[in-house]
């Protein structure tokens, strides 16, 4: 089969992966899926985000409130989700969160308040933040066995669905409803979700089929691993607060502030996540050779310089210009967040880098609603500069913590340069 060869070996990120178990393999294109799915639904509903926002009459702050409802109940999920995976397994979850998500986004486009709205995003905010925490679960487990850093392959798929979605709707705003165009995302995804949830309900954890099982989820961390484990949660709230952020007010800021075409607004955060997608499919390549903190830093770095630009810049291109810098700045931050999270403590690990992370990309977009108001939305955007200049600098300043950390079976330290054998 030489194209599913071709696609193994663009994620991959190397010829190492041929010796892996053809049972793993599989097992990676499904969890694939469902990280491109998650990417394709979310991008579908932020580029609708301001045909919702006129639906409802909501203004700036009222809509950064209605936008909440995403935040708590995905926080509130994420918070639940990691006991869930150790009772049920994280295969199980996945598939469970995958339909209520889908079955969630046709929601919005039924409310006309921005009180409504709210209230349906809790729903919408519940499948996203559960499905988020059981697949980054069932990923961790997986690099464990094919011991390999491939963690940012699979965050590459979200950025790929996302930018994927953010075409489709970028060419249907002008032709199709929200209402119908979200419904036909409930159908894709129940649809894709019954697919790929069928396979994966095939496989057991990797974890299990070894011959010295490990239970992450169970084991009692000492003071020192439980502090490592909240740092990358903060990493992946400061990364993640600006991809949030880009998310929900890219168009907007493109379309309010600059003038621009419907079309080329929506365009913006396609651009995003297809830099954020490049990233990532070099990021194995990039931590095998530069280690997990000059990545971090680096990338952080760089993020914080192109969102400092999209946000201020006089031009539509230049902002397009910052955007794409933002994008393959955060590429790997927030996979080298969940990854080290989970190898130190399992479901337990990624259900709070997550909650931490995702509560980010959640909490932005209402905050920056909310400044924009008080401020204006240019300002309220560089907010997430200075974010990301924040997680360099906490990458820098614990890299000598994070360095030191030992890694669990299979998994790379944060600096090394070659993978475990």
């Amino acid at each position: 089969m030489p194209n599913l060869n071709k696609v193994r070996t663009a994620f991959s990120g190397g010829p190492g992966e041929n010796s892996a178990a053809p049972s793993l393999l599989r097992l990676r294109a499904t969890i694939t899926v469902f990280f491109a799915l998650d990417g394709f639904l979310f991008a579908g509903w932020v580029v609708r985000i301001p045909a919702i926002k006129s639906q409802t009459g909501a203004s700036s702050s009222a809509l950064g409130l209605a936008l909440l409802g995403v935040s708590v109940g995905a926080v509130i999920t994420m918070m639940l989700t990691g006991r869930l995976c150790r009772r049920f397994g994280n295969h199980v979850v996945t598939v469970v969160c995958g339909v209520l998500l889908s079955l969630s986004i046709a929601l919005p486009p039924q409310t006309h308040s921005a009180l409504t709205l709210g209230l349906v995003l809790l729903v919408f905010g519940a499948g996203y933040g559960g499905v988020n925490v059981a697949m980054n679960s069932a990923a961790v487990d997986l690099v464990a066995a094919l011991r390999r850093p491939v963690m940012p392959s699979f965050h590459a798929a979200f950025s790929l669905g996302g930018m994927v979605g953010a075409g489709v709707g970028g060419l249907v705003a002008g032709r199709l409803s929200a209402a119908t165009h979200l419904l036909g995302l409930t159908v894709v995804g129940l649809l894709v979700t019954g697919v790929a949830g069928r396979e994966l309900l095939r496989h057991r954890a990797p974890a299990a089929e070894n011959s010295t099982p490990r239970k992450p989820g169970t084991r009692r961390l000492d003071a020192r691993s439980r502090r490592l484990v909240l740092v990358f949660g903060t990493i992946a709230l400061c990364t993640s607060y600006g991809e949030g952020s880009m998310a929900d007010w890219s168009a907007l800021h493109l379309k309010q502030d600059l003038h621009t075409h419907p079309g080329v607004a929506a365009a913006a955060y396609s651009l995003f996540a297809l830099a954020m997608t490049l990233g990532r499919l070099t990021g194995t390549a990039l931590l095998e050779r530069l280690g997990q903190t000059r990545v971090l830093v680096g990338g952080a770095t760089l993020a914080a310089a192109g969102m400092l630009l999209g946000s201020l810049a006089p031009t539509t291109w230049l902002a397009l210009i910052g955007f794409v810098m933002a994008g393959l700045g955060l590429a790997n931050s927030f996979p080298v967040a969940m990854a080290r999270a989970g190898a130190l403590a399992g479901p337990g690990g990624v259900a709070t880098a997550s909650t931490l992370g995702y509560g980010g990309m959640l909490l932005g977009p209402p905050v920056i609603g909310f400044l924009a108001d008080a401020l204006t939305l240019p300002v309220a955007l560089t907010t997430m500069a200075l974010l990301a200049a924040t997680a360099a600098f906490i990458g820098y300043a614990t890299r000598n913590a994070s360095s030191a950390t030992t890694s669990a079976p299979g998994t790379l330290s944060v600096d090394s340069a070659a993978p475990t054998t």
